[in-house]
């Protein structure tokens, strides 16, 4: 017996049935073993995870509530020779866009493509803070095309069909939904508002059922997304319902000017009518001179 083991035994008053070195070699031994095991299980805890979160995103993130709108190849081939003739100089040939010129555009979809393309903001004319709406350079089967292109090689999520709009019954909840997630943006007559740094929220009077679905799915510049969990398929359907149907709606009692209200008609009539009254006083007063 060694020295601790009888140092151990002059303290307890007994020998210990296990001996102090066999204990110091099994505390040596097990930490080891326990430390690797409690990494190894870290490790399939994390690839667990990450695996998990991958297909969550691939299952929820490219869709768009709405049934989805089917491309064949030749759309895609036909979109490919569109895109390298026209998009390719700012976004790359693998959409892994070019410094100063254009963004990336993996993992947009086609909703994005179909956004941009369809309101003339693309191909854009040059650098700038805000990209207006203009005249569309391509038709819409050329810009669905072109969106299949990209959906083929960067997914992301893809142009929806079918119904985007909610019925009349839902035009009431899609006003109240407009007005708190929309309205401080594009305004309540939809005109659209100036934001920072030099960027400006887009008007929507002239927008189309699926320009508006796709903005929401996919949020251009400094519009968010509103994925489902924010508002579901439904509630979206609803505000394109509500923001359609006040725009094909007159105004009752005459021009509305913008539907600012009937207090704007009467301003517009006293400062019209006021300042012809100015200019014919000041005509009559030079002639009488």
């Amino acid at each position: 017996m060694k020295d601790d083991e009888f140092a151990i035994e002059d303290e307890l008053g007994f020998e210990p049935a296990v001996p102090a070195s066999a204990t110091r070699a099994a505390r040596t031994r097990t930490p080891g073993k326990r430390t690797l095991a409690r990494k190894l299980g870290s490790a399939a805890v994390l690839l667990g995870t990450l695996t998990a979160t991958a297909g969550a995103y691939a299952l929820f993130a490219t869709t768009s509530g709405a049934a989805d709108a089917g491309a064949t190849a030749g759309d895609v081939t036909a979109g490919k020779q569109i895109f390298e003739t026209s998009c390719i100089t700012c976004h790359g040939a693998n959409l892994q866009g070019v410094k100063g010129r254009g963004p990336s555009l993996v993992a947009v979809g086609g909703a994005a493509v179909y956004f941009q393309v369809s309101t003339g903001r693309m191909p854009a004319a040059g650098q700038g803070a805000n990209e207006p709406r203009k005249e569309a350079k391509f038709n819409d089967a050329q810009t669905r095309q072109i969106a299949a292109y990209v959906e083929s090689i960067g997914g992301g999520p893809d142009i929806p069909s079918g119904n985007l709009r909610g019925d009349s019954a839902s035009v009431a909840d899609g006003g109240e939904l407009f007005r708190l997630n929309c309205a401080s943006c594009h305004g309540t007559t939809f005109k659209g508002a100036p934001l920072s740094a030099g960027k400006t929220a887009p008007g929507l009077n002239e927008s189309t059922d699926l320009q508006m679905y796709t903005a929401m799915l996919t949020g251009p510049e400094s519009m968010p997304i509103f994925s489902d969990n924010q508002l579901t398929p439904d509630e979206k359907r609803s505000i394109i319902a509500y923001v359609q149907t006040i725009k094909a709606s007159k105004d009752p009692g005459g021009s509305g000017i913008d539907r600012i209200g009937p207090v704007s008609e009467a301003i517009v009539l006293w400062v019209g009518g006021v300042g012809a009254l100015m200019i014919a006083i000041l005509w009559i007063g030079a002639k009488t001179e």
